[in-house]
């Protein structure tokens, strides 16, 4: 019998149901990538080994670790059940992946599963997002997930990585016999220290910056953003030298510099700043990496590249246009791309599915633009000129 002024009489029955979630057994598959020499992969092991735990089924296609060096029994040891077959991972309920789903893959797809991925809204088809559409799927894509401070943890944490790495290619191509300037990336005592230029003070450029002052380099910065440059000061001195985008001392830097970092985006096509003339300007040998091409580069000489043939000399410049470096450190990607996922898909389970989950995690809500069938996006919606509705309309 209940006691007058208990717990269970005081609260209101609408707030008791909506409290109370029925965990689910989620199943998830996880495909091995295929495109753009993608090596990166969601979930470690020890991730999947903690999602088992907590009585969940993980499904892998064999070899889906073994670009960021975990092999399949490194998965089987956790839980993990391992497939040679390709549409029987595809049957999963949830299918998790580092790159979208191809017009291929979305065959594959069982009506009404969920598909957590990156967009790439640039470079998608119209169809893709039709047959997700057609097919009842719930998308959910990786650069719109928010966390709790209302950042993108993914593309943060990806960009941090972009960031660092380019000073570590820069460093090793300026050494390159024939091509580069035969210049270590450092400070030696007694000798001028090499020079860096970066277009972008975003996490990229950020991180660029860091590295390169951790290397001993001198290093200038320029972006239109007087908050970010601000920022950017606060977070790493007086070292750095920061001015706004201005031609004509963009131009005076680079034709001083040994690096040069494209680090800057767009709401579209990311903003043209280098010309031509300004890269003739440079030194022979210089690097140029531009972290910007997944969205059209920084330069007018800028140029896709792969990671298997990843340079072109223009000018005598050195330039590294390829898109998707963090693949380059698969495992370091995959770790940071698990720790951010993990805990998504622990939620999903304890509050009964993405309905429970979506509705109290605005962060979570925020990545779906396909929900049920329905395009709930709007930035995805005008660039493919299709109708949608508010995602937060299902969650009222």
């Amino acid at each position: 019998m209940l006691r007058p002024f208990s717990k269970d009489i005081l609260i209101p029955q609408e707030e008791r149901l909506a409290i109370q979630f029925r965990k689910s057994e989620l199943q998830i598959g996880i495909p091995k990538e295929i495109r753009l020499q993608e090596q990166r992969i969601c979930l470690t092991p020890d991730a999947v080994g903690t999602l088992v735990a907590h009585g969940h089924k993980i499904i892998m296609e064999s070899g889906a670790g073994e670009g960021a060096n975990f092999s399949d029994q490194d998965y089987a040891e956790m839980g993990a059940r391992i497939t040679y077959d390709t549409e029987e991972v595809f049957k999963s309920h949830i299918i998790l992946k580092v790159e979208p789903p191809d017009l291929k893959e979305t065959g594959y797809l069982q009506p009404e599963s969920i598909v957590i991925s990156a967009l790439q809204i640039k470079t998608q088809k119209k169809e893709l997002i039709e047959r997700l559409i057609q097919n009842k799927i719930t998308a959910i894509a990786y650069e719109f997930l928010k966390d709790e401070q209302g950042s993108f943890p993914i593309v943060r944490a990806q960009s941090e990585i972009a960031g660092t790495a380019s000073m570590l290619i820069a460093a090793e191509l300026l050494t390159k016999p024939h091509i580069g300037k035969n210049l270590l990336l450092g400070n030696i005592s007694g000798v001028p220290p090499a020079s860096v230029v970066i277009i972008g003070a975003g996490t990229v450029g950020e991180f660029a910056a860091k590295t390169a002052l951790g290397l001993g380099a001198a290093v200038k910065v320029f972006d239109n953003s007087v908050t970010r440059l601000r920022r950017l000061k606060t977070l790493l001195g007086n070292q750095v030298y920061t001015s706004t985008i201005n031609p004509n001392v963009i131009l005076e830097a680079l034709q001083r510099t040994d690096v040069l970092v494209g680090a800057i985006r767009g709401k579209s096509r990311t903003p043209i700043i280098i010309t031509e003339p300004m890269i003739q300007m440079m030194q022979e040998g210089s690097v140029f990496i531009d972290v910007s091409i997944d969205r059209g580069g920084v330069s007018e000489t800028s140029e896709l590249t792969t990671h298997s043939d990843p340079i072109v000399v223009k000018h005598g410049v050195v330039h590294y246009g390829v898109p998707n470096i963090p693949a380059r450190y698969a495992r370091t990607a995959s770790l940071s791309l698990s720790n951010i996922f993990l805990p998504y898909l622990l939620e999903l389970g304890e509050k009964g599915g993405i309905d429970g989950a979506a509705r109290f995690n605005r962060g979570l809500r925020n990545g779906i633009y396909v929900y049920k069938g329905i395009l709930t996006n709007k930035s995805v919606a005008e660039w493919f000129q299709l109708n949608y509705k508010d995602i937060n309309l299902f969650f009222i």
